[in-house]
């Protein structure tokens, strides 16, 4: 991976996590035990500190960065979905950013909480524990429900097993030129997206 040091100032990553090898690590960037930080992820540590605490995830092409002397955190079991911008916030234990959402400076994301998709969420908004938030800027919309709650946490297990399985067996190869006859598939847990699971 490509990993640089800054101002005397160099990447920390844990032995149990995992960073793919396009992501970008730079300065004062600490990617904590189990996390999972995805293809062509940045976390931009050239200004101000950038956290994954244990167990989170920073999926494909998600941007982490903050004005000097800020921290930007993504608390214990945090799930950061592809191509979401976190700069100068904080994502609260076992929350959820949804793909593409962007959360702004001094934001607080409460713990358990679940950023919708597409989402902005505006420099210094805080809220509570268990907070739906939706639209642009985002508001409150409800209450995480139970079933929401245990979906997102067997979701952010999977981005667990997932690190752990990079680690065993992902590897360089070249592609096969046909699909050879009884193709295997990936064999992982039933997890299914959250609107299956309501039916």
């Amino acid at each position: 991976m490509p990993v640089y040091r800054i101002d005397g100032i160099t990447p920390v990553v844990d032995p149990t996590a995992y960073v793919h090898e396009t992501a970008v690590l730079i300065g004062d960037a600490i990617v904590g035990p189990g996390c999972y930080v995805g293809p062509h992820a940045v976390m931009r540590g050239d200004f101000g500190r950038l956290i994954l605490e244990g167990g989170a995830n920073l999926q494909d092409t998600c941007v982490m960065h903050g004005f000097p002397g800020t921290d930007t955190v993504v608390e214990e079991n945090g799930h950061i979905g592809h191509g979401a911008v976190l700069h100068g916030c904080r994502i609260g234990r076992n929350s959820l950013v949804g793909m593409n959402a962007v959360v702004m400076d001094g934001a607080v994301i409460g713990a358990e909480s679940i950023v919708a998709a597409c989402a902005f969420v505006k420099a210094r908004f805080e809220c509570a524990e268990r907070s739906m938030l939706v639209g642009s800027p985002a508001k409150l919309l409800r209450q995480v429900s139970d079933d929401e709650l245990a979906w997102k946490s067997r979701g952010t297990a999977e981005y667990q097993a997932l690190a752990r399985r990079s680690m065993a067996t992902l590897t360089p190869t070249q592609p096969l030129s046909e699909v050879e006859e009884g193709r295997a598939r990936i064999k992982v847990s039933d997890v299914q997206p959250l609107y299956q699971s309501r039916k």
